[in-house]
């Protein structure tokens, strides 16, 4: 059984049903609204939304191209993505850490044995912004992250001005981030997850 058939939050959102030929047979549409783990053959749409977020703001990406691909290969399963008929409008990109707080290597290295999931990169798609997909998508990670069992924290860094956004999702801050990209300072920033325990005996995972 995959993992998407036992997450119900991560399971296609039809907005509305499926239109009927003029014979009366039903047509195949793609689903109004999918949430998925993303592939190494979603990279190129991954960095597209991300150039375009980030290069006007900071000047660099979180995440390069060869960057996404070496993580949506190992371990794609950290990933998500949002999908409105078929196009990619949101993602967020995931890996695991050992040690408690965050270092340069995380930036680039994925610890199979860790328990925290660092957040690499949060993006949305120019044309759907300020629509609350961000905050959306970002609920969705941290309940399907309720849902593996290695998972006890997720961590990040971002920007001070995006401190209130994280924030509002339910991350606290730890401080500044000992990670610097060029001239950029972050803050740290956590959020628990209980793990697969507590999601049995509250939803039914």
């Amino acid at each position: 059984m995959s993992a998407l058939s036992t997450l119900p939050f991560l399971k296609p959102v039809h907005l509305r049903s499926p239109r009927s030929s003029p014979g009366g047979q039903r047509r195949h549409t793609l689903p109004a609204s999918e949430f998925r783990c993303l592939s190494p053959e979603d990279a190129v749409s991954v960095f597209e939304i991300e150039r375009e977020a980030f290069i006007s703001v900071s000047g660099d990406c979180p995440l390069h191209l060869d960057e996404i691909r070496h993580f949506l290969n190992l371990c794609p399963e950290l990933s998500l993505g949002w999908f409105e008929e078929g196009r990619l409008v949101a993602f967020i990109i995931g890996s695991l850490w050992d040690q408690e707080r965050l270092s340069q290597a995380a930036l680039t290295v994925h610890k199979p044995q860790g328990s925290a999931v660092h957040i690499h990169v949060l993006a949305v798609h120019r044309t759907v912004r300020q629509q609350g997909k961000g905050s959306i998508l970002m609920w969705r990670y941290l309940q399907y992250l309720r849902c593996l069992p290695f998972a006890r924290r997720a961590l990040l860094m971002c920007e001070h001005f995006l401190v209130p956004f994280y924030q509002k999702c339910g991350f606290e801050a730890l401080g500044p981030c000992e990670v610097t990209v060029g001239d950029l300072a972050f803050v740290e920033m956590q959020h628990p997850v209980q793990g697969h325990a507590f999601m049995r005996r509250n939803s039914g995972c």
